[in-house]
């Protein structure tokens, strides 16, 4: 099995000396092929070392891990990234995972979970649970936006199947494609093509977008 290749971009020298060695516990199954320093380098550090996801602060000096995270994405065929970040349900977070994150991290957790979301992200999960995610909600659901975000993710997810809308909403309470799969009653691939189809039609990054707007449609 090819292990999945990590970017590290966080201004902290430390963090990321503790994360390569953390790492390089797990060197079957994760490599770090390379580290930025702030977001200003991470466009060239993955044109030069093509990683499958990026570990990417929130809090840098000079470009911050959301504005990086929405530079990456707007790349063809960007890697996945996974925030890091001091607190767990801050409105930093929200706007990271609104820009195309696929999750995040605290900077304090364990080694093996560490590798485990890297590999889950990589191969197109979600690194949110669902009760973080409705403390994520609860930053904005009384904002002077919430509203008009809560009738156009309605709009969008009108344009839905049936099949596709329930998947959207298994989706939003944080199932696991496995989950989703024997809920209603499908194979897992078939989950999978429902998933990417959504992802294509309400025009989002992953799965975690797919959960934000069904939140936001409530």
């Amino acid at each position: 099995m090819t292990p999945v290749r990590v970017l590290l971009v966080d201004d902290d020298a430390l963090v990321r000396s503790g994360l390569r060695m953390m790492l390089a516990g797990a060197a079957d199954r994760v490599e770090v092929v390379g580290e930025a320093d702030d977001g200003r380098g991470v466009l060239a550090a993955v044109d030069r070392h093509r990683p499958d996801v990026v570990l990417m602060d929130i809090r840098m000096p000079q470009l911050d891990g959301i504005a990086a995270t929405r530079l990456l994405r707007a790349q063809p065929a960007p890697p996945q990234v996974l925030v890091l970040t001091t607190f767990d349900a801050d409105e930093l977070v929200l706007q990271a995972l609104r820009a195309g994150a696929a999750g995040f991290l605290l900077k304090d957790t364990p080694p093996p979970q560490i590798v485990q979301a890297i590999e889950l992200v990589a191969a197109g999960e979600a690194m949110l649970s669902p009760g973080v995610t409705r403390q994520l909600i609860a930053l904005v659901a009384g904002d002077g936006e919430a509203a008009a975000r809560a009738e156009r993710a309605r709009e969008r997810l009108a344009m839905l199947s049936p099949r596709e809308h329930e998947v959207a909403l298994a989706v939003g309470r944080g199932c696991a494609n496995a989950e989703i799969a024997a809920q209603l009653h499908m194979s897992v691939a078939t989950v999978k093509a429902h998933v990417s189809r959504l992802l294509a039609k309400l025009e989002l990054d992953n799965r975690v977008q797919i959960a934000l707007l069904v939140n936001d449609a409530g």
